[in-house]
């Protein structure tokens, strides 16, 4: 029979991630969360994770096509895009540090100068209120209308109905109230957590825990049933216990199926969010050295580059690689574990991934 071994948890990682390329709702849907970053290196991070999920998928589609979709901004482990059809897990979310009189009425104005005017551009809201400014997120300063707009749409009284320039735009929204009792929300925080298993399995029991903290971003009012589901754990997912540490999985599936292909001479460049990226522990654990974003590291300090993108060769992580445009070209700068692979397969193998990149950054027809 064959056994669940960290060979087996990798290529059941991987196959279970890289599904058929479908529609961009139905990658959407299918994944449950994709991770948003707004830094654009050689492109943003949501746009790298969906090009390998959403068939002919280019770089800002999911920003131009955002409005007709049945999709939502909003925060989960992380912030990023979901289902709509989330939204009635994660809402009403009740803030871990409730606003005070002044500002509840100040949020109040608001919305209502919102629901009059319909979407509007928070530069609208400027010119409306005199908020004045605050201080901003990761220092410095930032308009205090920019923040109480954040914060109301974090509180669910507002939507991103669509981006200009990259800056939302909002519009009211009205959430259903929801069950209250304790086996509607001990049900509602099971539904979050068996979709964060399948994003991210098979997990390591420690990044299972770690997420169920996360999950107090998106579903603060849940994190006392969050923790309840997660000790349930090996009676809800299915699991092993691999060199001495426990695996989680979907209770249906199983990681030492032979179902689960991997494409030996397939190159990919992943983004530092994608799911199969995404926990750093499991990444360590399963392919043998430490992968590190480096964006916000000083420059002087960094060791793999400013935005280094994971290549995954088969079911190996090679290395990295910085990729950036200039002058209508891809220019790539590659670091590897060990040697660079000399052969044939693999120059053919990353010329391939070379002109997938420039095709989904629109540098070729």
């Amino acid at each position: 029979m064959p056994v669940i071994d960290h060979d087996a948890l990798r290529r059941h990682a991987i196959a279970r991630t890289f599904f058929k390329p479908t529609t961009l709702l139905r990658a959407i849907q299918r994944l449950g969360f994709v991770q948003a970053d707004p830094i654009r290196a050689p492109a943003r991070a949501q746009d790298l994770i969906l090009m390998h999920r959403v068939k002919d998928y280019r770089a800002g589609q999911l920003e131009a096509r955002y409005a007709k979709l049945a999709v939502e901004e909003d925060a989960l482990v992380n912030y990023g895009f979901l289902p709509r059809e989330m939204l009635a897990l994660l809402h009403p979310r009740t803030a871990k540090r409730p606003w005070d009189e002044a500002m509840n009425a100040r949020a109040a104005e608001v919305l209502a100068f919102i629901r009059a005017r319909g979407r509007t551009h928070p530069q609208h809201v400027q010119q409306a209120f005199s908020h004045g400014r605050v201080e901003g997120y990761w220092g410095g300063e930032l308009n205090a209308s920019t923040q109480l707009l954040d914060g109301m749409h974090y509180r669910g009284l507002l939507r991103v109905a669509r981006r200009d320039s990259g800056t939302r735009v909002y519009e009211a929204i009205e959430h259903l109230l929801q069950d209250d009792s304790p086996e509607a929300r001990h049900a509602r925080a099971g539904q979050l957590l068996d979709m964060i298993v399948a994003l991210y399995a098979p997990l390591p029991s420690p990044s299972l825990g770690y997420l169920t903290s996360l999950l107090g971003y998106g579903a603060p009012h849940l994190r006392v049933e969050a923790r309840n589901v997660l000790k349930e754990a090996k009676t809800r997912w299915g699991h092993a216990k691999v060199d001495g540490e426990v695996w989680y999985w979907p209770a249906d599936e199983n990681p030492a199926s032979r179902a689960h292909k991997v494409e030996p001479e397939r190159l990919r460049f992943l983004a530092p969010f994608d799911p199969l990226v995404w926990d750093r522990r499991r990444f360590e654990r399963l392919w043998g050295w430490a992968y590190r974003f480096e964006a916000y590291t000083p420059p002087a300090r960094r060791t793999m580059g400013h935005y280094a993108l994971p290549m995954l060769w088969g079911d190996r992580m090679i290395g990295w690689a910085n990729l950036k445009v200039e002058g209508g070209t891809l220019v790539p700068d590659l670091g590897f574990i060990d040697r660079r692979p000399r052969d044939a397969a693999f120059r053919a193998a990353l010329d391939e991934a070379y002109y997938g990149m420039a095709v989904f950054l629109g540098l070729e027809d």
